[in-house]
């Protein structure tokens, strides 16, 4: 059997959740203080987001209440698109 295989009864603390998180951003070569456990939420939304997700599929998903406290949670992928400005640099 190979470390971590086992499943256990208790569920996992936030905090295991932030430490894997923190190693894995570390690995990767970015500085793990930018990241958290909740930076795997934010980032599922804005991906899902990003690829045209239903807000009502984001909601199901998150399980978020309100879709103004959903909007938090995107990152601005879309922010230069269609802008003002595209094509004059």
């Amino acid at each position: 059997m190979r470390r971590g295989a086992v499943v256990l009864a208790d569920p996992l603390r936030p905090q295991c959740i932030a430490e894997v998180v923190k190693l894995y951003a570390e690995k990767a070569g970015y500085n793990p203080a930018d990241f958290s456990g909740h930076s795997l939420r934010s980032g599922l939304l804005t991906s899902a987001a990003a690829r045209g997700a239903s807000i009502f599929k984001l909601l199901e998903v998150s399980r978020h209440k309100s879709t103004y406290t959903l909007r938090g949670y995107i990152r601005r992928v879309e922010i230069f698109d269609d802008h003002a400005a595209e094509g004059l640099l």
